[in-house]
């Protein structure tokens, strides 16, 4: 990889940004990639890198993101004839430069790992510490009390931490048992977390709601909350209350993301048009091959795509019109 791509997918994960790695793994000439090469797309579409010449650059652009948003990798066939190309595990799509050739491409995303933010030292803690690590979690113990030894597995051993220091999107158990607990939910309810589950008795949540919605915290985000935390499975010991615990925040996580991939196709379809010449889908942020006919915008997959275009619109408008 280029030494300036590196860095720029090191900026990118040490930032904790979605994005992914392209890299042509298979070519056929007169395709103008190279084995070896390689692009980088963030989630917003920023393209950087070269995979291919701008015939294939919207076709990747969009399997990338529908990659970040899926959370999948894909191996994507460029032909002239992908019908002949297909089989299983690889998306054939058609090469729409007319010079032809025929290019594979590994997409991969990359996305931040989990954070799980753990409030309290109790056993229970303790043993969902151990098990977020063993799922892959980053694990953050916040407690006065905590002890570095008792916790091998966290990353952070803290005795309090910042508001605007808790990870957004993390996973969270307010575990302190009473001890702040209060000024632990207000905390973290404004970074928006994944999760966010409190061990306490339905009379002192009541409690803590009460208090929460006096301090101005929206009673939506109180209605998220998972209180007693854990799925009912009849848990007692610390080991089944910490099990119990990580398989809520593995339901939660799983159907949150469900809406997510039955809708990621489509959002990114919205944000599409259709090349009037080869009939590509081509995205439109950040589209580099464009033109205005009659106060119309025409998206193109490339040059040559668009020099066509103009050179008679008329035709691919009339083409178009009658469906064909």
């Amino acid at each position: 990889m280029r030494p300036d791509l590196l860095a720029l997918a090191s900026g990118l994960a040490a930032r904790e940004e979605r994005f992914a790695l392209v890299t042509v793994v298979r070519r056929e000439p007169p395709s103008s990639a190279r084995v070896g090469d390689v692009a980088v797309v963030t989630e917003t579409g920023e393209y950087y890198g070269w995979v291919g010449g701008g015939c294939t650059r919207s076709t990747v652009l969009r399997e990338a993101r529908r990659a970040i948003a899926d959370g999948e990798p894909r191996l994507l066939s460029l032909s002239p004839e992908p019908e002949k190309g297909r089989r299983a595990g690889v998306v054939a799509l058609p090469m729409t430069c007319d010079s032809g050739g025929t290019v594979e491409i590994y997409v991969e995303p990359v996305l931040p790992v989990a954070r799980l933010v753990l409030f309290g030292s109790s056993p229970a803690v303790r043993v969902l510490a151990r098990i977020g690590h063993a799922m892959g979690y980053r694990v953050d113990v916040v407690d006065a009390d905590a002890d570095k030894a008792a916790f091998p597995d966290a990353e952070r051993v803290l005795q309090s931490i910042a508001p605007d220091a808790l990870p957004r999107g993390a996973h969270v158990l307010v575990a302190t048992m009473g001890e702040r607990d209060l000024e632990a939910i207000e905390a973290v309810a404004g970074r928006a977390p994944a999760y966010l589950g409190v061990i306490a008795s339905p009379k002192r949540f009541a409690q803590l709601r009460d208090a929460l919605l006096a301090r101005g915290v929206p009673r939506t985000v109180l209605e998220s909350i998972a209180a007693p935390a854990g799925l009912d499975i009849g848990a007692r010991t610390p080991e089944e209350i910490a099990l119990s615990i990580m398989a809520q925040i593995v339901e939660r996580r799983r159907r949150a993301a469900e809406p997510a991939l039955q809708t990621s196709a489509p959002a990114i379809a919205l944000r599409e048009a259709i090349d009037p010449v080869c009939g590509m889908s081509v995205t439109v942020a950040g589209a580099r091959h464009t033109a205005e006919v009659s106060g119309v915008s025409y998206f193109f997959c490339c040059a040559g795509c668009r020099t066509k275009f103009l050179a008679g619109p008329s035709r691919y408008l009339a083409a178009r019109a009658h469906g064909s």
